[in-house]
């Protein structure tokens, strides 16, 4: 039987099997709201666990990260570096949201802050920003679903099918079962991809070279440039230590906005979860190494992929696997991208019905959840569109978005901690950090030092924020004390 045919088989088990976990989990949740996007706030830690690192990790990481480590070395540790700097944060925040959430109501992000800054306009900007970062991030998936099918397949299952095939699956267990399918179906994802990455990204650097000490004496001795902090840019220039650090900070920064993980804040059960969760975090990010030595093994290898993001299918492939273990491998990827996927394709939804159309228009919780279905495939096919460009770099896409996503950070802070901001302050300063960040997306020569576009729309944020704020009235004491102690 050809390679590709047991490859295959291998995929349609397991992309079965997630069908089957997710449809199954959403017979435990209500016929509700709170239930679609909030899964009854019922998730304990070993599903606040999973959920949270698969939901981090994804096709970005699974073939992005490798790709940077074969194509630009050092720099790709940016990624292993700001997981742990962006979680830290939420042991102090997430349960003061996650209390919030119990006593107001809230399910989203944007009814957080509003909450506190109220304002119908600042809803629906939240909701349209939200949206517009959530398109490219779900495309990573996407793509990365299908360049890993292609790879695995020897061609004879292309990209838009695979892709289609996989987040046509996704698409049907997040429209029947919403939060609770992307629990359990990123539990048994999370654990799938990390028995994988661990198991390929031991195994190839001793099979090619003896070990993993022995890979990187032979980088060092041929490609010295790689082990050498920053790494490279895309150019295979030096990066700049500008770039470097504040991709670090921007990541870092905006890591618990994305509203999927954010509202992941208000699923948990209790406050306890949610501080270990953040406490039991970094032990998921080890994940990353065998991710990286992956593609570190590729450096020396002969021949190459026909891109840096093709490099782990490349060596699974090269390296004379057998066909079960490749079809393993395939799944661990796809893992990688239909946990992240699910969790933003649902969250979507549920950011522009409920902060968006919900604001403006009254409809009842059976409309509002047909409204979310409708928009998970909208999403879905917009993204879909998108994954079929062959020129987009899986990292590159995930950062531009993240320079959108933490704009959301000062007013989330402001609403938690600062008695003085005022409705007024956040959104102009959210609007003058958005235009900011995208005018130096738009002009990448005008960065000064090089730096990422969301940080220095952070710096005109920040400046906005507190300066409008302290020149508009102050909110009244009454309203203060219900969102600050």
């Amino acid at each position: 039987m050809p390679q590709w045919v047991v490859v295959t088989i291998v995929i349609v088990l397991y992309l079965g099997l997630t069908l089957t976990i997710g449809l199954l989990a959403g017979r435990r949740q209500s016929d509700s709201v709170a239930g679609y996007v909030a899964a009854d706030r019922s998730f304990g830690l070993l599903v606040m666990y999973f959920v949270t690192g698969a939901s981090v990790f994804s096709a970005f990481a699974f073939l992005g990260g490798p790709g940077w480590a074969y194509s630009r070395g050092a720099a790709a540790f940016y990624i292993l570096a700001y997981g742990a700097l962006g979680m830290a944060p939420f042991y102090w925040i997430g349960p003061r949201i996650a209390e919030l959430g119990r006593r107001h109501g809230f399910v989203t992000q944007a009814q957080l802050v509003t909450g506190r800054f109220p304002s119908r306009g600042l809803s629906a900007f939240i909701a349209l920003l939200s949206l517009i970062a959530f398109v490219p991030y779900v495309t990573i998936q996407m793509r990365g679903a299908g360049i890993v099918i292609e790879a695995v397949t020897d061609g004879h299952v292309p990209l838009w099918l695979g892709a289609l095939v996989a987040y046509g699956i996704v698409i049907v267990y997040v429209l029947s079962a919403g939060a609770m399918a992307v629990g359990w179906t990123n539990t048994f994802q999370g654990i799938f991809m990390i028995v994988i990455a661990w198991t390929l990204g031991l195994y190839l650097p001793w099979r090619l070279y003896g070990g993993v000490g022995a890979m990187f004496e032979r980088i060092e001795e041929a490609r010295p440039e790689l082990l050498v902090p920053p790494g490279l840019d895309a150019t295979g220039q030096p990066w700049t230590w500008g770039a470097f650090s504040t991709f670090i900070l921007v990541s870092a920064v905006g890591l618990m906005m994305w509203p999927h993980l954010f509202m992941k804040a208000f699923t948990a059960k209790d406050d306890d979860t949610l501080r270990r969760t953040v406490i039991l975090f970094p032990t998921f990010q080890l994940f990353l190494i065998p991710v990286f030595l992956i593609g570190f093994s590729g450096v020396l290898f002969a021949g190459s992929p026909p891109t840096p993001d093709f490099i782990l299918p490349f060596m699974v492939l090269e390296t004379g696997l057998p066909p079960l273990v490749v079809g393993l491998f395939c799944a661990g990827a796809l893992s990688a991208s239909m946990s992240t996927g699910d969790a933003l394709l649902h969250a979507s939804a549920s950011v522009v019905v409920e902060d968006g159309v919900a604001k403006f228009v009254d409809v009842d919780e059976h409309r509002q959840r047909t409204l979310m279905r409708a928009l998970v495939l909208l999403t879905g096919v917009t993204a879909y569109a998108f994954a079929l460009d062959p020129d987009s770099s899986l990292v590159l896409l995930l950062a531009s978005a993240y320079g959108i996503i933490a704009q959301f950070a000062p007013p989330v802070v402001a609403a938690l901690y600062w008695r003085r901001a005022t409705t007024a302050g956040v959104f102009a300063g959210l609007a003058a950090g958005t235009a900011t960040a995208f005018f130096f997306w738009l002009n990448p020569g005008f960065k000064p030092f090089d730096m990422h576009e969301g940080v220095l729309g952070l710096g005109v944020h920040i400046a906005v924020l507190v300066g409008v704020s302290l020149a508009t009235p102050v909110q009244d004491e009454a309203h203060l004390a219900r969102y600050l102690v």
